[in-house]
């Protein structure tokens, strides 16, 4: 039960969090397939990517025309949270409750916790497991599911990736 009640009070606190993510223009870097950002009050950088390939399918058939929002993968630093390498994804849809995300990063595979429209690891340890995977890795896919039911495998290059997170960090350090 405590464990539920810390994953809500973190979903709350991730979404208007990652609300302003989505809504600053201040980027300060490309680097080739990442981008990096940063926002005040408080002060928050991340690094962002949108996938390379998106698949919709139901009923194991491949569907054209399913509409999603925007769809991101972020690396999050907020000084003032003592936050350092959270990773989110958003999936541009509200996430089928009770089933798993996947992230897969080059055959390693990690489970991320949902809320809404948004999911990210269970741990700052996780998250660094996953950052250190990403800096290694190629390409990284999440495979959700909505709750239409709409399952979706976003494919995102890493390209970029390590030196997209340097910089995220080197500006809330």
């Amino acid at each position: 039960m405590k464990y539920v009640k810390i994953l809500a009070a973190t979903a709350i606190a991730f979404s208007a969090t990652f609300a302003s993510a989505q809504t600053t223009t201040n980027r300060v870097a490309a680097e080739k397939d990442w981008s990096v950002f940063v926002a005040e009050g408080p002060k928050e950088c991340f690094a962002v990517t949108a996938p390379k390939s998106t698949v919709n399918s139901r009923g194991g058939q491949v569907v054209q025309g399913v509409v999603r929002s925007d769809i991101r993968l972020f690396v999050f630093y907020r000084p003032g949270s003592n936050v350092k390498g959270q990773v989110a994804f958003t999936g541009g849809y509200t996430f089928a409750s009770g089933k798993a995300v996947t992230l897969d990063i080059d055959g390693q595979k990690f489970t991320l916790s949902s809320k809404g429209e948004w999911a990210w690891p269970a741990s700052a340890a996780e998250d660094a497991k996953i950052v250190a995977a990403m800096k290694r890795g190629s390409n990284a896919t999440i495979s959700a599911q909505s709750g239409r039911p709409t399952f979706t495998k976003d494919t995102f290059s890493l390209s970029g990736f390590t030196k997209a997170v340097g910089i995220a960090a080197q500006n809330c350090g």
